[in-house]
Formats: structure tokens, C-alpha cells, sequence
């Protein structure tokens, strides 16, 4: 049983949510005045009641974006994922067909799951050959403030995307649990946020070209930056010293004629993720109407 329903489609020329249902624990708010009137786009905010998902919560949602029409999902601040009672799990599911020459944005805050928290989720998106989908999915550490850096008992997340309704497209898991050898802090060595980019469909390819490019410049600049001493001067290549990088990120193609691109980061800071997003999603301006993690 859904606790979450959305349908948008095509009225008198603009994308229209024509259908919306939620019940407790989940809430949409769908503004009318987010972007410019002469952007085709609509916006939905996901939200829970009490700011946060409490043990043992099972959401479940659905959304159908119909022909030609331009849809962004997003959050309000972090989906932060509450202590977990016993071995109660928290979960999320989340279903998402998009139709011919349309567009669907997944553009949330990152996860952050506080102390002992147990959460699931999973996203299953079904696209056609013109369909176009970015996907953000990204997880921070949990509350600094309080100490907690990896505190949590586990965390799951899966990205599955099928082509025409069934063929796999890509299938993707993220499992994060405390180990008895090596906790999740020993493993992580010091990087505090995990993210994914996916970009994929025909009106995003100037996007996957931009973003190949970046990643690499990115990498490169960080990777070969020789070291250089107190007295300011550049060493030999037989002495450069390398450090641990701030932000570390990789690119791949995925799918027939490589349709699709999947960036994979990990980062010492929440902010440099923001920004590194910012920048690279800013050419889903003109289509959504806003610059993303503005």
C-alpha cells in the first residue's frame, strides 16, 4: 500500500500534477511559484512529519511523469533517519516511470542517519529510450555536532534502472554496515560524505559530455599536483609527496552506446559536495527553471 502517489501530465501545454496523494508519515508540497512562468517544470518537496524518519517507518511512493513533461524531486533540508529501536528498520521505496521525451530530476539533500539508525531504501526507475533521468543519491557521516561520525548500524541504498519497463539498465547497491573486524569511521578513512550522480537520456548530453570532462580535469589537478616545500619550491618528480585528496571522484558510461553516465564521489566535507554538484548540474537550468543546490 502506497503511502505516496504522484501523477503529472501534459495540461493545455504545461506539466501538471493531476494526481497527489500521501498519508502519515510522508507529506508532498508542491509550490506554483519555484521557477520562471515560462519553464515547463514542475516541483516536488518530500517531506516527513516530525522532520525526520522515525524507527521502524515504511514509505512507499509512486510517481508517473507522463509524455513531454519536465518533473524535479527534491527535499526540503537532509532526510535525516532517527535511532533505531531494537532492530527496527527504517525504509523507503520509491517507483518512477517516465515517459517519452520527459524529464525527471531526483535532486535531494544528502541522508544522514544519527546514532545506531538502521535504514533501507530503494529507487526503481523505468524509462524509455528517449526518457531523460539525473539522479543525486549521497549520504554524509551523521551529526558532527554531536560526535557522531559513521555511528549508524547500516545503511542500504539501490539504484535500479530498466529500459523499455524491463531490461536492466543499471542496477546499483550501496551497503554500509558495522563490521567486527573494521567499523564504518576505520573504513571510510577519514572521508565524511559517499554520493552517485546519475545523468542519462538524449536532453542531458551536453551535461554527460561537461561532467566527463570536469571530473577528469578535477582528478588530474588533484592527483598530480606536485608537493612543495616550506621554502616554496616545486620538488622533483622523484620526491613529490602526495596527501589523502579533499574530493575524490570517478565517471563511467553505462548502457548500450553508453546512454548514461554515473559519477561516484567521496569527500571530506558536506560543502564541497554541494558545490561540486551546483556546478555540475547547472546546465539543468534551462529545463527546470533553477540552478540545482543553489
Amino acid at each position: 500500500m502506497e503511502t505516496g502517489k504522484i501523477t503529472v501530465e501534459k495540461v493545455n501545454g504545461k506539466s501538471t500534477v493531476t494526481r497527489c496523494f500521501s498519508k502519515y508519515p510522508l507529506k508532498f508540497i508542491i509550490p506554483m511559484k519555484v521557477v520562471p512562468s515560462k519553464t515547463d517544470a514542475v516541483w516536488i518537496y518530500t517531506l516527513t512529519y516530525g522532520g525526520g524518519i522515525v524507527s521502524g517507518d515504511s514509505i512507499s511512493c509512486e510517481f508517473n511523469i507522463g509524455d513531454g513533461c519536465t518533473t524535479v524531486l527534491t527535499t526540503q533540508a537532509s532526510t535525516k533517519v532517527y535511532k533505531s529501536l531494537g532492530s527496527k528498520c527504517s525504509e523507503q521505496f520509491l517507483e518512477a516511470r517516465i515517459g517519452s521525451d520527459s524529464l525527471l530530476a531526483v535532486i535531494p539533500d544528502p541522508v544522514t542517519c544519527f546514532s545506531t539508525a538502521r535504514y533501507s531504501q530503494k529507487q526503481v526507475f523505468r524509462v524509455l529510450s528517449d526518457s531523460s533521468l539525473v539522479i543525486v543519491d549521497w549520504i554524509t557521516s551523521g551529526r558532527h555536532e554531536s560526535g557522531e561520525k559513521w555511528d549508524f548500524e547500516f545503511y542500504k541504498s539501490t539504484n535500479n534502472i530498466f529500459l523499455d519497463h524491463d531490461q536492466p539498465l543499471f542496477l546499483d547497491t550501496v551497503f554500509l554496515e558495522q563490521g567486527k573486524i573494521a567499523t564504518i569511521t576505520e573504513r571510510m578513512h577519514g572521508y565524511q560524505v559517499v554520493a552517485m550522480v546519475i545523468i542519462l537520456g538524449p536532453k542531458l548530453k551536453h551535461i554527460q559530455t561537461q561532467v566527463q570532462e570536469n571530473v577528469k580535469r578535477i582528478m588530474s589537478e588533484q592527483l598530480h599536483m606536485p608537493f612543495t616545500g616550506l621554502g616554496g619550491h616545486t620538488k622533483s618528480n622523484s620526491s613529490i609527496c602526495f596527501t589523502k585528496p579533499p574530493f575524490i571522484a570517478s565517471c563511467s558510461l553505462f548502457g548500450p552506446k553508453g546512454v548514461g553516465v554515473v559519477v561516484r564521489i567521496g569527500a571530506l566535507t558536506t560543502e564541497s559536495v554541494y558545490k561540486f554538484l551546483q556546478q555540475q548540474l547547472a546546465g539543468l537550468e534551462p529545463l527546470i527553471g533553477v540552478l540545482p543546490y543553489r
